[in-house]
């Protein structure tokens, strides 16, 4: 390392800590460090190819977490991937890249008292972080957009693309589907990602076909800037401070570094501006309470000494829960099993020489083509919404004025908006060329139709288990532990299993359409339920573990990021997300990056 003292230091190199040093770094008189626990690989030919992303979790660039077992999900534990390198989980992530709902960004201003949170102010920046893919005319039929009456036009440092075959069938056979039942979006959702279907987009290049990620889009162009450094292989420990309350009383700390290890060694930085945490939802609140802020009575079991007592530190942990039905499919369609079959074909043969010398074949495609965003269609009219109404006012929190009480008030009054508008999507349905959840089999190829819960109310935790830096903290998401997100991920698995009838979909099947677990072919609310709670699994879209929500719903950090009780230590991550996105995370950490390094120059210019 080149110096002892930096004006920022951002403690974790993955999404939003790239984007936040290479903006901070903009300014040639803020000295910006990043340390990250990961390596560089962005030279590993399995972060630059897209069809890798299935074979990198598990490995060296995954921390590996595990949940506690979920009692709603069979006892089992659950993995949650997050990614062990130079860009974080953008290097190892399936690369799909979707809009939220601009409702949802709007009421964390609205619901939530996030002052100047809402899509007039976030919308921007999604703007800021990508570049739109140009759209040839003549492939917009079978990209399945031709019915789009609007492009979004805009130019960042991400690159995206419509990856993989554009001829492929399922972009058309999807829109068909939903245009014949009403649900086709008729523009880009980037312009408006409420309700509807969509060709998704990747971050994959359109040029070079790799993997497009915070490393090789914000990192890699600015790598030779004087004022930007980046230790990669460095493991953080804790946040230095000085000043604060030692008791659990408000202090006012003021961070003035950084402890952590590197090769072997404890070292010490220290910083003249601010500490800026971006470590991910799961780790982020780790090292706030491995550097006394969190719940001073859990601190104190670990004999760490509290700075600031901030009970909703690790706290609010939200996630997506994702449960898959698996068909076969017509022998012509090309999917990804022959890979999972011999994932060895990533580097030896026709289809690793088709990727390497023309860019072309099997390894450009991350398998996810196709979204749509819906909300319960049985709960639309007549007696189906007079069940919702019930379910809404059956499951309502009980009434209580400590602080997770009224913030489970206002989260179920956001989930009651959503879902009482007919406009608001609740699920979000997506497929995957691929065996998801299921073993492969040789000539077998498989269509997945995946389902998220857009807007879980279930809320968990994670917290560390030792003051021990290398330990893993526990995670439990406890999943489905609202019972109201059962009943709908119920009802969205129903119409799912009904969607692999609908044509033209269906064309892409086997006839008859044969499930390949016969228990996935869901009869009834009983078969649903029980496929649910024996398939699902975490789509690791996790966040909200040190939320930005005022203290008095034990929110964490402030509308400028800022950790309630210091002067100059701010969340940038997924983790400081109040309100889970509708679909995937990626796009809205970029835009939230975007802002907050924003906010932070601001502050110091």
């Amino acid at each position: 390392m080149a110096l002892d003292t930096y004006d920022f230091i951002v403690i974790g190199g993955g999404l939003a800590g790239l984007v936040v040093a290479a903006r901070l770094s903009e300014d040639s008189r803020h000295r910006v460090l990043v340390l990250e626990a990961g390596d560089d690989l962005s030279s590993d030919p399995r972060i630059k190819t897209p069809a890798s992303w299935v074979f990198l979790q598990g490995t060296e660039v995954d921390w590996g977490f595990q949940t506690e077992p979920q009692s709603s999900l069979n006892g089992r534990s659950i993995g949650v991937s997050q990614g062990k390198a130079l860009g974080g989980s953008s290097a190892i992530n399936a690369q799909v890249f979707v809009p939220c709902n601009p409702s949802v960004i709007d009421h964390w201003d609205s619901s939530l008292g996030n002052t100047g949170w809402n899509w007039k102010t976030l919308g921007p920046y999604f703007s800021k972080a990508y570049t739109s893919p140009p759209i040839n005319d003549s492939l917009a039929e079978s990209l399945g957009i031709d019915g789009w009456t609007g492009h979004s036009s805009t130019h960042g440092p991400l690159t995206t693309s419509f990856p993989g075959d554009p001829s492929h069938p399922i972009r058309k056979a999807w829109a068909e589907t939903f245009k014949a039942n009403g649900y086709y979006h008729t523009q880009d959702p980037f312009i408006d990602g409420s309700r509807g279907s969509f060709s998704c987009l990747g971050t994959v290049d359109p040029v070079t076909k790799e993997r497009s990620y915070s490393t090789s889009a914000y990192y890699n162009p600015n790598r030779g800037r004087k004022n930007l450094e980046v230790l990669t292989k460095a493991t953080v420990e804790k946040v230095l401070f000085e000043g604060g309350d030692r008791d659990t009383k408000e202090g006012h700390a003021r961070a003035t570094g950084v402890l952590y290890s590197y090769g072997g060694e404890h070292r010490k930085v220290t910083c003249t501006k601010e500490v800026i945490l971006a470590a991910g939802a799961l780790q982020s609140p780790k090292i706030l309470e491995l550097s006394g802020i969190g719940n001073a009575e859990l601190l104190k079991k670990h004999h760490i000494e509290p700075i600031i007592n901030l009970p909703g530190v690790g706290e609010n942990l939200f996630d997506h829960v994702i449960c898959s039905i698996n068909f076969e499919a017509i022998d012509s369609l090309e999917t990804l099993d022959p890979l999972f079959l011999d994932p060895s074909l990533t580097q030896k043969g026709k289809v690793a020489k088709d990727f390497a010398e023309r860019q072309t074949g099997l390894l450009t495609s991350m398998g996810v083509y196709t979204y749509a965003y819906l909300p319960v269609i049985k709960y639309l009219s007549g007696d189906g919404k007079k069940q919702l109404i019930k379910l809404i006012a059956n499951n309502r929190p009980p009434p209580g004025n400590k602080p997770d009480d009224v913030r489970a008030q206002a989260y179920y009054k956001v989930a009651e908006a959503c879902l009482l508008d007919p406009e608001e999507a609740s699920g979000t349905y997506l497929s995957l060329l691929g065996p998801w959840g299921c073993i492969p089999e040789d000539d077998i190829r498989v269509l997945s139709l995946c389902n998220l819960l857009s807007q879980p109310l279930s809320r968990g935790s994670v917290h560390i288990g030792s003051k021990e830096a290398t330990d893993d903290p526990i995670i439990d998401p406890k999943y489905f532990s609202n019972q109201l997100d059962m009943e709908l991920f119920v009802e969205h698995m129903l119409y799912m299993n009904k969607l692999a009838r609908a044509h033209p979909l269906t064309t892409l099947m086997k006839q008859p359409v044969t499930h390949r677990d016969p228990s996935s072919n869901l009869t009834d609310a009983r078969t649903a339920e029980s496929w649910i709670r024996k398939r699902s699994t975490s789509m690791w879209h996790l966040g909200g573990s040190c939320a930005m929500l005022p203290k008095e719903m034990n929110g964490v950090v402030d509308s400028t990021l800022k950790v309630y009780g210091t002067e100059n230590l701010r969340v940038v991550d997924s983790s400081a997300i109040p309100l889970i996105s509708t679909g995937n995370l990626q796009s809205i950490v970029y835009a939230f990056a975007e802002r907050a390094a924003d906010l932070i120059k601001e502050a110091w210019n």
